[in-house]
């Protein structure tokens, strides 16, 4: 793959894409991370995936290993490990290649069909996940302040989706560093979500319609 996609993308937007071997040697710096399932990765510009795809890619060979004797399981961890990967993204072609990509890569292990659930719930969590707008100013392309939705697998099939602006979620480090006035407190005692969502299935997931999930 080229590490350019023209001159001109390079000079507006500074767009450069990390080679392959370069990826995959920063996540071997942390690579207990990205073979936990549930760790979530926020790629702040993350043009077409180049670090996401293989971050996903490791958690569900995680998956397999830990799950792959349970169809059910299998699939619902699956989907969890899709839930905790983010990105944001400047230029639409590439949170649209982004999104397509990561697509692949999940239901290319699941094998699914496009009329699935988990098919059709993938599609709206990398809707909510993978954010079109600008980290630097925390904004979606629409100019409003950037949400995340955090989820949450409560077993039995059954996701939990809590919403967190993203200029909260970034106090966080600020207000856990050693000596800071509120370094001895809960995050849940200073962090609070925008909205908490009733607990839901694969299939209510997939069934809500396209803009229930922006």
């Amino acid at each position: 793959m080229s590490l350019v996609k023209s001159k001109q993308r390079v000079a507006d937007h500074g767009e450069v894409f990390t080679p392959a071997w370069m990826v995959g040697a920063m996540l071997d710096l942390v690579k207990g991370e990205t073979e936990r399932i549930d760790s979530r990765f926020l790629e702040p510009a993350c043009g077409s995936g180049n670090f996401l795809v293989p971050v996903l890619q490791r958690k569900l060979a995680a998956v397999e290993i830990r799950y792959g004797q349970s169809d059910f399981e299998r699939r619902h961890y699956a989907l969890l490990a899709l839930m905790c990967v983010y990105g944001i993204e400047l230029l639409p072609d590439n949170i649209a290649e982004c999104r397509a990509n990561l697509l692949e890569v999940f239901t290319g292990y699941l094998r699914l069909d496009p009329a699935d659930d988990f098919h059709r719930a993938s599609v709206r969590v990398l809707a909510l996940n993978l954010i079109h707008g600008d980290a630097l100013t925390m904004r979606g392309w629409d100019g409003l302040p950037i949400t995340f939705a955090e989820w949450a697998y409560l077993w039995k099939g059954r996701f939990q989706r809590r919403d967190f602006r993203l200029e909260s979620l970034t106090q966080s480090s600020a207000f856990s560093a050693e000596g800071s006035l509120f370094a001895q407190l809960g995050k849940h005692e200073i962090f609070t979500p925008t909205r908490t969502y009733p607990p839901m299935t694969v299939g209510e997931l997939a069934a809500l319609p396209q803009e229930a999930t922006l």
